[in-house]
C-alpha cells in the first residue's frame, strides 16, 4: 500500500493559519491534496493534524484524518520524521502497513502530479531510503557575503573571488515539497540528505518555500505568472 502524509499542525506563528489560508482562491492545504490525488499513484492520502478547522478543510478537499496528531508532536520544533513515523504506527494499528510512503507538505502549491510519480519511480529503481524534491541555487554558493557586525561584509569563502561561475561545482538544495521515503527509514529517524537519498530536480520558478510573508507574497506571484504561461500555451 503506498500513502501519503501531509503533516498540518495548527500553530503556525510568522503566518498564522498558513495551512487553509486562502491561496489563488483556495485553502493553501487543498493544492497539496490535489497534486497528490491527481498523481495516481496513492493508495491513500492522510493529513496528520493537531487542528480540528485543519482536520474538517482537509476531510472536503479529499483527504483522510483518522487520526488527530498528539499534542507533544504539534510543538514549533518537532520534526517531520517522527510526524511521518506517527502516522504510519497509526496506519498500521488500524489494520494495513504502508510499503512506501509520501510525505508532502501543505504548503507546497507548485506540486505537480508527474513529479510525485517520478519520485515514486526514483525510490523503487534505487532501492534508496529517500527520494525528495529538491533544486538548484540560482547563485554559486561559493561566492555567498556575510553581513558583519560592524556593517561590513566579507565572502565566506574568500579564495573564490575570481572564480569563474561556470569552474565552481553546482549547488542544490531540498525544494520542500515531498519526500518518499521507506517506512522503517521514517520510523527509525534516517536522515533525509546523505548517499543513501536521491534527488528529483525541479526546476527553480516552480520552487518556493512558504515561511514568511515575503515568501507567501512571491509565492502568489510566482502561482499567477505560471498560470498566465500555462493558459497561453493551452
Amino acid at each position: 500500500m503506498r500513502i501519503a502524509v501531509i503533516p498540518a499542525r495548527g500553530g503556525s506563528k510568522r503566518i498564522p493559519r498558513k495551512n487553509i489560508r486562502a491561496f489563488a482562491g483556495r485553502p493553501m492545504i487543498a493544492w497539496t491534496i490535489a497534486a497528490l490525488r491527481h498523481s495516481g499513484c496513492l493508495d491513500r492520502i492522510l493529513v496528520s493534524t493537531d487542528d480540528a478547522e485543519i482536520a474538517e478543510v482537509a476531510r472536503a478537499e479529499g483527504a483522510e484524518v483518522p487520526f488527530l496528531r498528539p499534542a507533544h508532536l504539534a510543538d514549533d520544533h518537532t520534526a517531520t520524521a517522527p510526524v511521518i513515523a506517527h502516522a504510519i504506527d497509526e496506519v498500521t494499528a488500524a489494520g494495513r502497513a504502508p510499503d512506501v510512503v509520501c510525505c508532502a507538505y501543505a504548503t507546497a502549491p507548485f506540486l505537480d502530479p508527474g513529479d510525485i510519480r517520478a519520485g515514486l519511480e526514483v525510490l523503487i529503481d534505487s532501492g534508496a531510503d529517500y527520494a525528495f524534491s529538491a533544486t538548484s541555487y540560482g547563485f554559486p554558493i561559493q561566492r555567498a557575503l556575510r553581513l558583519r557586525g560592524d556593517g561590513g561584509v566579507e565572502m565566506f569563502q574568500p579564495a573564490h573571488f575570481a572564480t569563474r561561475s561556470q569552474d565552481l561545482e553546482p549547488a542544490f538544495h531540498d525544494a520542500g515539497q515531498f519526500y518518499w521515503g521507506r517506512p522503517e527509514a521514517f520510523r527509525e529517524g534516517r536522515p533525509f540528505f546523505t548517499p543513501r537519498s536521491r534527488a528529483v530536480l525541479l526546476p527553480r520558478w516552480r520552487v518556493q518555500d512558504i515561511d514568511t510573508p515575503e515568501d507567501w507574497e512571491r509565492a502568489e506571484l510566482m502561482f499567477a505568472a505560471l498560470k498566465l504561461r500555462t493558459g497561453a500555451a493551452s
